[in-house]
C-alpha cells in the first residue's frame, strides 16, 4: 500500500503539471480521471489482501465517503463491488489442506461432490459449493491458510489508529475500545464460534415468514471450516435494479433483521454488507456470515432504547442525564444538552424523528456518517467531549452499515413506525410487521429472556 501511495503521488504531480496548460474543464476532468484510476488501483490492492484490509474495502463498496467525483461514482462503485463478489486467487490445494487438516478426513470421504472453484469470498476465507454423501447441498466456508497471523498483525496497527483518533476526540476510551475491537476480531477467526452464532439465530428465525438463516452442519464445522445449508438467490447488484416496491420490501426486511436482532434478541451480526444476504425464490431473505457477532446484556440495550425515546420526544435533558450516568460524557458539564440532542438526532433522525416514509440514498448515508463521526461534522467540537462505551461500539457500526445498505438500495419506508415496535411496543403498521408479530406470538421468541 505504501508503494501504491508513492506511485500515485508521482502520477498526481504529473497530472497537476499538465493541467497548467489545460482549460479549467479539461483539467478538472483529467484530475477526476486520475482519482478514479487511483481508486481502481486501491480496489485491486485491497482485493489481494485478507482480514481487516479486505473488510475495509468491502465497507467502502457501499458506504460512499466521497473518494471520487460524483460523475465517476457509479463506475467506482462497480469496481468496489468486485471486493464483495469476487474471490481472491488462492490455489485450491492450499485450501484443500486446511479442510482435510480440520476435518481429519479426505474431501472425497466426506463429500459426494466438491466444486473446487470458490463461489464467494469472505474477509478471512472462501466459500465453496459441495454435496454431502446424503445428497444435501452445502456451502463450505474455509479460512485462508495463515490468515489468523495476518489478522493479528493487522490488529497491531490498531493502536496507532486509535492514538490518532484520541487526538481528535480526547475523551475517547482508547483502551476499552481497542480491547472490544480486538475481542470481536479474534472471535471472527474461530469458525466453531461462528457456527454457534449462526445456530442461535437459525433457531430464533426457524419458520419465520420472510427471514431465513441457513442451518449449520455441526458435525462438519471446525475452527477453520464451517459447513452449512446451501442457499441460492438474487444478490445485491441484481436487487438494486428491482422495482421500487420490491426494494422497499427488501429494505424493511434488512432493517428488521439487523436492528430487530439487537433490540428484540440482544444479539446481532455486526457485519451488514451487501454480500451477506440473498433474496430467495420464495420471497424470503437469507442472511449469511455471523463471524463478527455481538451479544449484549439487557441493561445496555435498554439504555439505547431509552436514549432513542428521548430523541423521539425531543427531551434533551433526559438524554444528557442518561448518557452522563452511563459514562458517555466523562465531563457532563462541558456538553450542552441541546447540542447533544442535535448531535444524536443527526445520526438517527431517519428512524426516530422522521415519522414519514424516508427515501434513503447514498447522499443521506454519507451525510449521517459525516455528522456522527467525521471531523467535517458540524458537531465536531461537541464530539471531543464524548466517548463511546465499548459495549455499544459494534451496535453503532451495525446501525451505520445497515443505513448504508438501505441507502444503496434506495429503499423508502417509514422506518420510524417500524422502530417503534421495539422502542415503544407499538402495534405494527406494515404487512411485514403484522406477519412478524404473528410469528413471534406463535413461537414466543419475540424478545430476549
Amino acid at each position: 500500500m505504501g508503494r501504491l501511495a508513492a506511485s500515485e503521488a508521482v502520477k498526481q504531480f504529473g497530472t497537476r503539471a499538465a493541467n497548467v496548460t489545460r482549460s479549467d474543464e479539461a483539467a478538472q476532468d483529467a484530475s477526476a480521471r486520475r482519482q478514479l484510476e487511483t481508486a481502481k488501483q486501491i480496489v485491486a490492492a485491497l482485493g489481494t489482501m485478507k482480514g481487516a484490509a479486505m473488510k475495509l474495502g468491502q465497507v467502502m463498496s457501499f458506504l460512499d465517503v466521497g473518494l471520487v467525483p460524483e460523475e465517476h461514482r457509479e463506475e467506482f462503485q462497480r469496481e468496489l463491488a468486485k471486493l464483495r463478489d469476487a474471490a481472491p486467487t488462492v490455489e485450491f490445494k492450499q485450501m484443500k489442506r486446511v479442510i482435510e487438516e480440520d476435518l481429519e478426513e479426505k474431501i472425497a470421504d466426506v463429500f459426494a461432490e466438491f466444486d473446487e472453484q470458490p463461489i464467494a469470498a469472505a474477509s478471512i476465507g472462501q466459500v465453496y459449493r459441495a454435496t454431502l454423501k446424503d445428497g444435501r447441498e452445502v456451502a463450505v466456508k474455509v479460512q485462508y491458510p495463515g490468515v489468523a497471523a495476518a489478522v493479528r498483525a493487522d490488529m497491531q496497527n490498531l493502536g496507532m489508529i486509535m492514538r490518532l483518533l484520541k487526538r481528535m476526540t480526547p475523551s475517547l476510551d482508547v483502551k476499552g475500545v481497542t480491547a472490544e475491537i480486538g475481542d470481536r476480531i479474534e472471535e471472527e477467526l474461530d469458525y466453531e464460534l461462528e457456527a454457534q452464532n449462526q445456530r442461535s439465530l437459525a433457531r430464533i428465525f426457524k419458520g419465520h415468514p420472510f427471514i431465513a438463516v441457513p442451518e449449520v452442519v455441526s458435525s462438519l464445522s471446525r475452527e477453520r471450516v464451517l459447513v452449512s445449508e446451501f442457499v441460492e438467490g438474487a444478490g445485491f447488484e441484481q436487487l438494486k435494479g428491482y422495482p421500487q416496491a420490491e426494494r422497499d420490501r427488501i429494505g424493511e426486511i434488512v432493517f428488521r433483521f439487523f436492528l430487530g436482532c439487537l433490540y428484540r434478541h440482544r444479539q446481532f451480526s455486526g457485519d451488514p454488507h451487501p454480500g451477506n444476504f440473498l433474496l430467495l425464490a420464495d420471497g424470503r431473505v437469507a442472511f449469511l456470515d455471523f463471524g463478527l457477532f455481538k451479544r449484549m446484556e439487557r441493561a445496555p440495550v435498554e439504555l439505547e432504547l431509552a436514549c432513542q425515546r428521548a430523541v423521539v420526544e425531543g427531551d434533551a435533558q433526559t438524554l444528557h442525564t442518561l448518557l452522563a450516568e452511563s459514562g458517555f460524557l466523562p465531563e457532563p458539564e462541558r456538553v450542552d444538552p441541546d447540542h447533544l440532542l442535535a448531535f444524536i438526532e443527526d445520526a438517527i433522525w431517519w428512524y426516530t424523528t422522521a415519522d414519514e416514509a424516508v427515501h434513503l440514498s447514498p447522499e443521506i448515508a454519507t451525510e449521517v456518517m459525516i455528522e456522527s463521526s467525521d471531523p467535517r461534522s458540524s458537531h465536531f467540537r461537541e464530539m471531543r467531549h464524548q466517548t463511546i462505551q465499548p459495549e455499544h461500539l459494534f451496535g453503532r457500526r451495525m446501525e451505520m452499515l445497515t443505513l448504508a445498505v438501505l441507502s444503496q438500495l434506495r429503499a423508502s419506508v417509514n422506518w420510524h413506525r417500524v422502530a417503534r415496535e421495539w422502542m415503544y411496543g407499538d402495534a405494527p403498521v406494515t404487512e411485514l410487521g403484522r406477519e412478524e408479530e404473528e410469528f413471534y406470538e406463535r413461537t414466543g421468541v419475540g424478545a430476549a429472556g
